[in-house]
């Protein structure tokens, strides 16, 4: 139940909400008193298009750095504003321009496809982008004659590859999501000895060892989907602990395992009540991509939306 304050905040975001004409976009791994004041839940797919379908004038990304970024790009004359311009994503942070640049110079008959967890001013040298919840199905549709150049995230690079047969190329080698990295086969054999019965689901940025253990992987909106109809009624999950949470409340009547019951991606949960009642009533922080790298990286995010 909320406390006094706390509905306090809620009632003033409301308000500011309607005032502003302002929508809210909150990802899967923010606090939960986030996403019920939330537009739109979802993992970066949901986001990007719920972003892109708005008719708001503001929007509000719950959400780490490169998330406000993407809604940016999409919606270069309205106002994008952020309660945690100090979330960065650590992953967005491992493949800069140059690395990307020296890549397609080494591999010119390539295609680029790159994780949406990346900067707009990298997004803007790509061919096309994807999330975790249309990897497969984009990168199925590119390299049919040449290597695809996936980057940043090497448990994703390993996914695509691994489900789709395609030559991929990880750039950088060494670019992994910090938290779900931390994931690791020995942790998850331990639950699952635990839980014999439990069906296991992953996040594609896991380790690939982790990945090959197994059940279903897949986004965290797609993993909530897959567990709401199968016949399973426990599941260990290989994700940020705050997705096993969501799912107990999502999915009445299963039971649900985090690997890690600590793993939390601290900057998802930067995000307050109170800052984003402040955020929309100042209207702070706001995200402003320079209208020439938006419009580049325009081009691959729309791609990636059609195909979706």
């Amino acid at each position: 139940m909320q406390d006094t304050k706390e509905e306090m905040i809620v009632e003033r975001i409301e308000k500011l909400k309607q005032k502003k004409n302002a929508t809210i976009l909150a990802h899967n791994f923010s606090k939960p008193e986030v996403r019920n004041i939330a537009d739109v839940v979802g993992g970066s797919s949901e986001l990007t298009k719920g972003a892109n379908e708005t008719d708001a004038d503001m929007i509000l990304v719950c959400g780490v750095d490169f998330m406000a970024e993407v809604a940016a790009v999409l919606n270069p004359d309205k106002k994008v504003i952020t309660p945690s311009p100090d979330a960065v994503c650590p992953l967005a942070k491992q493949l800069s321009n140059e690395e990307l640049l020296d890549a397609k110079r080494e591999h010119q008959d390539s295609e680029v496809l790159l994780y949406l967890n990346s900067y707009a001013k990298t997004i803007a040298l790509a061919d096309c982008v994807c999330t975790a919840n249309n990897a497969l199905k984009i990168a199925r549709t590119m390299g049919h004659n040449s290597p695809i150049l996936f980057g940043p995230d090497l448990g994703v690079s390993y996914y695509i590859s691994k489900g789709t047969a395609k030559d991929v190329i990880s750039i950088p080698d060494h670019a992994v999501c910090p938290i779900h990295n931390k994931i690791s086969v020995d942790k998850l054999t331990e639950v699952k000895t635990a839980h014999p019965q439990a069906a296991i689901v992953a996040h594609p940025e896991c380790r690939p060892d982790v990945q090959d253990m197994a059940d279903y992987i897949s986004s965290t909106g797609e993993i909530v989907n897959f567990c709401k109809r199968s016949g399973n009624k426990e599941f260990i999950v290989a994700a940020d602990a705050e997705l096993s949470y969501m799912l107990q409340n999502e999915v009445p009547g299963k039971t649900f395992y985090p690997v890690n019951e600590s793993l939390f991606c601290g900057y998802m949960r930067i995000p307050t009540l109170a800052k984003i009642a402040d955020a929309l009533e100042m209207e702070k922080s706001r995200v402003v991509v320079p209208r020439k790298i938006a419009d580049a990286a325009r081009i691959p995010i729309e791609r990636m939306l059609e195909f979706s």
